[in-house]
């Protein structure tokens, strides 16, 4: 019995596997483009972060061997992303029809 059982699973998992779903309509879309937009502000908000945090650890390191410390090349200052702000980008036109 079990031996049918996975028998007939076998073969209903190809036709299910090869069963599509339907596109997303444009709610979807702008819903993935806003998380993937969150996202990306968020590696930024992360990055500078750790700039921050960099910049502490260099200045204990300097304070702590005053006469030892070589001064290196300049590094940038660290850039605040700011807050986050979404604007979601224009619907494109459609194009005009040509007879």
């Amino acid at each position: 019995m079990i031996r049918w059982m996975l028998i007939a699973a076998a073969a209903a998992a190809p036709a299910l596997a090869a069963a599509k779903l339907p596109p997303p309509d444009d709610a979807a879309k702008a819903k993935a483009a806003e998380a993937a937009a969150k996202a990306a502000w968020q590696g930024k908000v992360d990055g500078y972060l750790l700039c921050k945090a960099q910049d502490r650890v260099v200045e204990k390191y300097k304070a702590m061997h005053r006469g030892e410390f070589k001064p290196g090349p300049a590094t940038p200052p660290c850039t605040d992303p700011g807050p986050f702000a979404y604007a979601p980008p224009a619907a494109a036109a459609p194009a005009p029809a040509t007879k």
